[in-house]
Parts: structure tokens; sequence; C-alpha cells
């Protein structure tokens, strides 16, 4: 056994790495023989090989780096697949709808749409290099959209419907689905807007009314009816009612009247909107929900830490993609479009209702395309 042990501890001393890790000086005549190098596949790209001694004391020090493997960008993608593996994938982005490719991990959102614009037009894929023509799919993302095709992670089935986070008061997921159309109502300072959408994402109607009695006097509930009345008397008829929720703090008492003018317009719009029979009729869900404003700011990154920036950039972006798309993210018809081309203009102020228009109209989008999203 001494023996053994002196014979490993001479070769770990004559041992050095020269070049590449994993490889020895060759020993001086009399040494013992020429340790033989081994090799491990990476478990990125299963491609690499990474050299090793083949000793395991010597194995103990060798680290591999953090960052995954960079793709080979000069060889096609189809070479890192084989035949089976790549019908598998142009099988699933050739015929998939958009929510379903929704699930494939880096696809939700533009990514999805992108994907069913381009095959449309170009039609279908007929390789996996093809792939990276489609707009904000490189080389790096498509392997990952490749490998989770491939390997879908799989997500235990409960038995009980999970209720939609962003939604209060609670409604079954199941509901919210069956919804054929949706008002999204966003209360402002002066003004109330909405917007009717249907589940084949068109806008029905868009527009807003303003309310003279806000945030005047002392808050006085029979000019607040009023005002509500008027707007309630215009909204159409939905399966829901989706009445944004404000983030203001209760702790930041110079906003308390703002918050205060929000709560009662929202108690007063839950008050006329819900059928009177609810909630004795426990079969059907609530026609009035609220949805949290800060979900919709980060669903369209506009959060700035707590705050929630202007979205009239994102509407503008999505109305001259109702023009110029074939699969556009929502519908808007040629006339609410002459309507409001120039309402959401930068440093535009008064008159216009831009911000509560903006608001209600990305509330509706985010509501359909985060529901779409958590059936995934």
């Amino acid at each position: 056994m001494w023996v053994a042990r002196r014979f490993l501890s001479s070769v770990i001393q004559r041992a050095q790495y020269v070049g590449q890790p994993g490889s020895f000086l060759r020993p001086q005549q009399g040494s013992p023989p020429e340790l033989e190098l081994r090799y491990v596949q990476c478990t990125c790209c299963w491609r690499s090989r990474v050299p090793v001694a083949g000793f395991e004391t010597l194995n103990a020090t060798i680290s591999f780096p953090s960052e995954p493997c960079q793709v080979d960008q000069s060889r096609p993608l189809d070479a890192y697949y084989t035949l089976e593996q790549q019908a598998a994938i142009l099988q699933l982005l050739n015929n998939a709808p958009a929510a379903e490719l929704a699930c494939v991990k880096l696809l939700r959102g533009r990514k999805s749409l992108n994907i069913v614009e381009y095959r449309t037009k170009n039609g279908p894929f007929k390789t996996l290099e093809s792939v990276v023509n489609v707009p904000l799919l490189k080389h790096k993302s498509a392997v990952v959209v490749f490998n989770s095709i491939l390997n879908p992670v799989k997500k235990e089935r409960k038995v009980k419907i999970r209720l939609v986070k962003f939604i209060k008061p609670d409604v079954d997921k199941s509901q919210l689905e069956d919804a054929n159309t949706i008002v999204s109502i966003v209360c402002g300072t002066n003004k109330v807007a909405w917007a009717h959408v249907d589940r084949g994402m068109t806008v029905l109607d868009w527009q807003h009314l303003e309310c003279p009695n806000f945030l005047k006097g002392n808050y006085m509930a029979s000019a607040y009816l009023n005002d509500v009345s008027s707007v309630v008397a215009l909204l159409p008829s939905a399966d829901f009612y989706i009445i944004e929720k404000s983030s203001i703090s209760v702790q930041n008492t110079s906003l308390f009247p703002v918050m205060a003018h929000m709560r009662s317009v929202e108690a007063m719009l839950f008050a006329l909107l819900e059928p009177k029979n609810f909630p004795s009729d426990s079969n059907s869900p609530p026609k009035v929900l609220n949805m949290v404003r800060t979900a919709v700011g980060r669903h369209f990154g506009l959060m700035v830490g707590e705050s929630r920036t202007s979205g009239a950039q994102i509407v503008r972006q999505l109305m001259t993609e109702s023009v110029t798309q074939k699969l556009p993210r929502i519908n808007v018809p040629q006339e609410m479009l002459v309507k409001y081309r120039n309402s959401f203009q930068l440093g535009r102020r008064g008159g216009g209702g831009g911000e509560e228009l903006c608001d209600a109209l990305l509330q509706a989008v985010a509501f359909y395309e985060l529901l779409s999203e958590s059936s995934c």
C-alpha cells in the first residue's frame, strides 16, 4: 500500500499544466507512463469536449465555466440535431398556433406572433437555420427554443383550476376564458375611459367621457353619482367589466385626496354594473373585476421602480401594427385610427383624454395576453 502511495505522489509532483487544461509535460526517462487524457462533454451544447486527467486527485481541481458555450454561428443550426429532431422542431414551428407557441421557452409575447407572421408570409420553415430570419430570434435564442421543444418542461396538473392572480375578486380561469367580450375601464382625475374588446383582439368601442364633478368640492356623493351614472349609461354590454385598481399607497398622505377619489368612483362602478342578484346567485361569477395597474405596467415594461410611465408610445405602435401587419397584436378599426391618430403625442395636454384611453386599451390587451400565458 505504501509503495502505491509513494508512486502516486511522485506522479503528481512531476505533472505540470502547459497550454490547454488537462495536458501534461512528458515525464523524463525512467518516470511512470504518460497520463492518458480523458474527455467530458459539455452538458450545455453536448459538443465541446473538456480534457481532464485520468486521476481523480487531479480532476478535483478542474472547474468548468459558469457561462454556457457559445453557438458557432458559422455552422448551420441543422448540423447540431438529428433528422428526427429537426422534423419534430419544424413540425411544431410550422403548425402550432401562436397560443401554443407561447408555451415554449422564450416564445412568449411578440416572438410567437412573429413566427406565425413569418410562416404566413414566406411559407413553412424548411430548415432550422431559416428560423433565425424571424425578428427577435437569433442563433443563441433559437437553440434554447429548439431544446425546449425537444425537452418540454413537464408541469404537474392540478385538479382544481388555479385562480388568475392579477384579477380580484377571485374567479375561475375557465370562466374568464369563456368570455366573448370585456370592457376595460380606467378612471382619471376628470374623466373615465373604456375599451370594449372581444376575444379575437378586435376593438369594438373605445372612448372616454368628461366628468365635471370629479375632485370638486367635498366629494359630494350625489354629484359623483351623476357623473358615474352618465358613464355607465354609455358602456356597452360585456361578459366582464375590468376596472383598473390604482396602486396609490395609503402612506403617501399628499395623494390621499386622489386615492379617495379613485376609490369612490371604483365603488360606484362596482355597485352600478354588478347584477342585483349577485352574490345570491352562487352559480354565476361576478361581472365586475379589478385588475392591478402595476400588473399591466410590468406586462408592457412600463415600470420604473414602483412607478408606471406613460403607455402612449406602445399604443401608437399597436395602432401602426393594426394597419401594417397581417396578424397584429390587436385590431383597431379604421374609424378609430382616424379619430385617435393625434391623441397620443408626447407632451399633449388636456382635452384628448390620451392617458386614460391608452391605459384602457393596454389593460384590455394585457388581460387577454396574461390569461393566454397562464393557460400554458
